[in-house]
């Protein structure tokens, strides 16, 4: 994402836009010059490539434009800076140095003295490492004598649409509060967003369902006793998984300064038909081979029941439980379906621990006889779901016995 130092924005009254460059032909000219200057400078030191970019920048007007696309290609995702030495160079200053107090008296040319040294050190190493590997190593760690040593070249249009979504992300750096609601969508979609919720540790209150959609309010940095901006960080990492949802539409308060120094309360809002593109990669459609096999079977079963992936989510207390299938029956019955094939003892202690504080009587668990249950510590007659037992594969007849028991007469 961008630094607060290269955002750009405007008001219009209490609504603030965050500059968006427009995917053509001017600005992918400009993008493509970066990110040809990146590839030439793939070996060289990250010195020699930012003078390259300030002489790039001019004089021109959109300078600030042009920082903003090299600081993301400078990003771990499209480059890889490191520190190329023949040894540590802390050590290796510490060797050199011992050298230099040893000598006596010191020259005044520090470029002849300097090459004295690293012959001397050369030796002492049996010239397994070159005099002028050593000089190039001894500052190897100061970020302008990193080498850039990978450079992932994106498209131009994928280094502009990174760059709409950086300056939109850099809004939430000073967000109070954010109501997001994800409306009725795709079946699937919501648990990548959910999961995200929890990877970034966001303070989220939930409400709703699948069938109607939800509506999550998160707590922003500035809510905090304490701004944070690391936590600000983390709201605007979630808007890119946000973009996999198909419908959806939010509304921030954010906690601005005026010109003057004085705090003001600014409005932001955005949907699903903002046009930014994410480049987090999409959901899977399931967890496992053992999901996607008995899908494949159901599909094959004739059946009245209709498998859904991933569609109902089970508030419980501090987090929420979203079941692996849903199943839905013409006349209105549904059941859901939590297929339980992992082994480690935490993960069971957790899946089960779920299970009993959903009191949830519409579930089936399936459980893998290859479980050592009794070694994590559960019991399958503390929670309320009807189980099933499965070796290598869950049979769909297994569980649509279990459906039919629950038909009425």
């Amino acid at each position: 994402m961008l630094p607060s130092d290269l955002l750009m924005n405007r008001q219009r009254g209490e609504e603030l836009e965050p500059k968006r460059l427009a995917v053509n032909a001017k600005n992918g000219a400009i993008a493509t010059d970066l990110i040809s200057l990146f590839q030439q400078h793939v070996g060289k030191t990250q010195g020699e490539l930012d003078a390259q970019l300030k002489e790039l920048e001019g004089e021109e007007t959109d300078f600030k434009v042009k920082r903003g696309l090299a600081h993301l290609l400078k990003a771990d995702a499209f480059s890889s800076f490191e520190i190329v030495s023949p040894l540590e160079p802390p050590q290796l200053r510490q060797r050199v140095f011992a050298l230099s107090a040893a000598a006596a008296p010191i020259p005044q040319n520090a470029t002849q003295h300097l090459a004295i040294l690293a012959e001397q050190l050369s030796t002492e190493l049996e010239r397994e490492v070159l005099p002028v590997h050593i000089q190039a190593g001894l500052y190897a760690d100061l970020a302008e004598n990193r080498i850039l040593t990978r450079f992932d070249a994106p498209t131009s249009d994928a280094l502009l649409h990174r760059y709409n979504l950086s300056q939109v992300q850099g809004v939430f750096y000073k967000a109070s509060q954010l109501i997001l609601t994800a409306h009725r969508n795709d079946p699937g979609e919501y648990k990548l967003l959910f999961r995200y919720l929890k990877l970034f540790g966001l303070m989220a209150y939930i409400e709703g369902d699948a069938d109607h959609g939800f509506t999550i309010t998160i707590d922003g940095p500035t809510s905090l006793f304490t701004t944070s901006t690391r936590y600000g960080l983390d709201i605007a990492k979630l808007i890119p998984a946000l973009l996999h949802v198909t419908k959806w539409s939010l509304s921030a308060e954010l906690q601005m300064r005026d010109y003057a120094g004085a705090p003001k309360t600014c409005r932001f809002t955005l949907n699903s038909t903002c046009d930014l593109v994410s480049h987090y990669p999409p959901g899977k459609p399931y967890d496992s081979m053992l999901e996607s096999a008995f899908a494949e079977r159901w599909d094959a079963l004739k059946t009245d029941w209709v498998l859904e992936r991933e569609v109902d989510l089970i508030p419980i207390p501090g987090s929420v439980m979203i079941p692996d299938f849903r199943l839905v029956h013409p006349d209105g019955r549904t059941m859901l379906l939590e297929i339980v094939g992992y082994w480690r003892p935490e993960y069971l202690r957790k899946k089960f621990s779920q299970v009993r504080q959903s009191g949830c009587d519409n579930l089936i668990l399936a459980i893998s006889e290859r479980l050592n249950l009794e070694k994590a510590g559960v019991k399958v007659g503390d929670t309320p779901a009807q189980v099933i037992w499965f070796k290598d594969k869950l049979l769909p007849k297994a569980v649509l016995a279990v459906l039919e028991a629950e038909t009425p007469q």
